[in-house]
This record gives structure tokens, sequence and C-alpha cells, in this order.
């Protein structure tokens, strides 16, 4: 793999940064949707403009093809777009809708479903969230155990859904239920779009360690949805899940964004040399992470790459995975070595240094490893697919 990038690939990356440079007000440090600093209605109406902006140049769903709303755009262009937004903080950056919701529409869904759905995700009037775990499947997620009954041209749907990220600002879900319970498990469930709004669904946000409600329970009591709410064909909607979409998913977020921290710890450091001086070590410990960055971010290169060349990535991806969220653990760790006690005060503490951006970030990357398929997941898969090592 040549590591360089073309000079149009250096090129969209200078005009994402001019976007950004331009959109972005002056003191924005990547305060993100939910608001980590500041007035958080600026914060999420801000969210609302950005994302208006890049509908408007097709950003949002850049990788789709054109007839539906997309640019038709190269995985390398897509990775660079990624990179770029994560680096910044930049909201509206990623969305359930472009990334899985809307491939399986295309894939599986109906012309109708195609014309009502995919404009209002690539338009961003649309905002999707994912219904996929439960209490008792999470990463099993073929254990789930929600019912969708049909009953004449409806669905009944009951059951729990768990760790839903946005729940509370989607009017769409993206749902996976039951549909045969006598069927073994992996063939019986089915995939549904429904509205958030529908009478019977319950929203329960879920406060984490660090204070925020970015996951939520849903709860679904005799939920009525019409019959073309269904996606694809009946019983098969584990198949449309695990499907190995030919989507960008190198996983570049992370090791962007922990490139940003890193600077803003060299950054403090740099302004506090007697911390240096007391402790040597800080150095090479800023230097393992700098180089764990740069090995992990060529980790990800390498996956819309293969994908250029028509080769669909398996379990490089979940190496990107797994990689990525264990350095964020180590990254935020490291920052709380080197901040001392200081570090462990919240934002808002007129006393905290980097704006408590490292207690958050501690306390967030915990989920790190298991948000999105655990570690041991991770391992599985790298052990038996990439290393064809026999399943234990």
């Amino acid at each position: 793999m040549d590591f360089r990038f073309t000079r149009e690939e250096e090129d969209f990356r200078a005009q994402v940064r001019e976007f950004l440079r331009q959109e972005l007000p002056p003191t924005w440090e990547g305060a993100g949707f939910y608001g980590e600093e500041g007035d958080g209605e600026a914060v999420r109406e801000l969210g609302h403009r950005f994302t208006r902006k890049l509908a408007e140049r097709k950003w949002l769903a850049m990788a789709w093809p054109r007839e539906y709303g997309g640019l038709g755009a190269p995985h390398m262009q897509q990775l660079i777009y990624n990179e770029e937004m994560s680096y910044h903080g930049a909201p509206g950056g990623f969305s359930m809708g472009v990334a899985w919701v809307g491939p399986a529409v295309m894939l599986y869904g109906t012309e109708e479903q195609k014309q009502r759905y995919l404009p209002r995700i690539t338009s961003g009037e649309d905002v999707w969230c994912t219904l996929y775990s439960e209490p008792g499947a999470g990463s099993d997620l073929a254990a789930l155990q929600t019912r969708a009954v049909q009953d004449g041209d409806d669905f009944v749907i009951n059951g729990q859904k768990i760790w839903t990220s946005g729940a509370d600002r989607s009017n769409w879900g993206w749902l996976a239920a039951r549909t045969d319970p006598e069927a073994p498990k992996h063939k019986g469930i089915s995939t549904f779009v429904v509205p958030m709004d529908a009478p019977g669904i319950t929203i329960r946000p879920l406060i984490n360690m660090a204070g925020l409600a970015g996951f939520h329970e849903v709860f679904f009591d005799s939920v009525r949805i019409p019959k073309e709410y269904l996606v694809g064909e009946l019983n098969r909607g584990w198949y449309q899940v695990a499907v190995a979409l030919d989507f960008e998913r190198s996983g570049i977020q992370a090791y962007a964004g922990g490139r940003r921290t890193l600077e803003r710890l060299i950054a403090f450091v740099q302004e506090q040399p007697e911390t240096v001086r007391r402790n040597p070590q800080v150095r090479l410990r800023l230097v393992d992470r700098a180089v764990e960055l740069a090995a992990g971010t060529y980790i990800a290169y390498r996956i819309p790459w293969m994908q250029s060349r028509g080769i669909i990535p398996n379990y490089e991806a979940s190496i990107s995975k797994l990689y990525g969220s264990e350095l964020g653990q180590r990254l935020a760790l490291t920052g709380l070595q080197l901040l001392g006690l200081h570090g462990g005060l919240e934002p808002g503490s007129r006393w905290a240094p980097l704006k408590g951006r490292l207690e958050r970030g501690y306390l967030q990357a915990v989920a790190a490893t298991i948000a999105a398929g655990t570690s041991e997941v991770q391992r599985s898969i790298i052990a038996t697919r990439g290393l064809g090592l026999p399943r234990g």
C-alpha cells in the first residue's frame, strides 16, 4: 500500500479544512452535539445549521450513489472527510441514517421506500437511531426478544431496547425485531423503520458516569406500525443487519480525535516545563501515544484503500476498532496522570486544566471497548477470520 495521498485527495482535504475554518466559530474546540461546555441550546442550534450546510454540499452521504443523493465519492475521499471532521470535533459529522439505514434501504427496500426515506437522510431532515441492543442481547444480537407480530395490515411491537444513542432527538428508528419465535434465532428476525413518536413508545435516558445522557432505553408497548414499514424480506433481517456493506468503515474517527487530544496535552506540557523536569517519564509516555496513534491511523487508512480495490475488509475493520478503542483509554489515562489531581476536575471548574476535557474523555473512554462490539468480540473475529484459528 502507498500511504501517500494523491494531489486530488490533498486538494479535497484542503477544501474540507477551509469549510471548517469558515463555518465553525473561532473559539470552537469540539463541544459536540450534546454541549460539553457553554450553552447547550446554542451548541444544538449550531449543529442543525452545520448539518444543513453539509447537506447542501452533499457531504452528509458523499459515498452514496448520485441517484440517491450522494456524490459517488471514492472511499479515500470519505476517509479524509471523516478524519477532518473528527479532528476538529465538528457537529453533524456522523449519521446513523447515512451509515447503515440508507444503505440497507438501498439494498433491500422497495422503490417507494427509497423515494420516501433516502432524500430526507441526505438532506439532514430526518435523524435516525438504531434499535438493536437489548438487556439480554448485546454482543449476541441474534438473541434479541423484542416481538413484532403481524395483525392484518399492521405489525404490533412489544419489547425493550437499550443503549440507543440519540433516541431523544431522533424522529425515526431502525428496528430489528423477532417475527418468528419458533425459528432458529438467526432466522426469525426482521427489520423495520419506526416513527419515534408512535403511540406506545417510551424513551428513558441512561445517565453515564460522565453525567451525560447519550444512551437511552426505549420501551415498546403495543406499538402499531403499518406493514409498509417492513424493510426487506420477512424473517431475513439478521442477514440484512450483518451484511458487509461496501461503505467506508475504517475507524479513523478514533485516531483523528486522539491526535487532537495528544496535541492539547503536548501544548499543556510546553506551557508547564516544570512538569517534565519533575517527571522525565512524561515525555516518553507522550511519545508512546504518538507512535501508537500513527500506527492506528495507518491501520485505518488501509481499510478504504482495500475497498477502493474491490477488496471487502472484514477482520481488518475489527483490528482498527479494537486498537482504536483501547488506545483511547490509554491516551485518556496518560492525560490524567500527566495533569495530576487537577485532571479529575469536571468541565466548568475554574481550576480544571484543558477545560476538564480529559476528565470527561477518561470517563467516556470506559465504554469505548464495549460499544459497537466488545473487545472480546473483535478479538474473536480477528482470531477466526484473520488468523484462521478454530472457534473456542
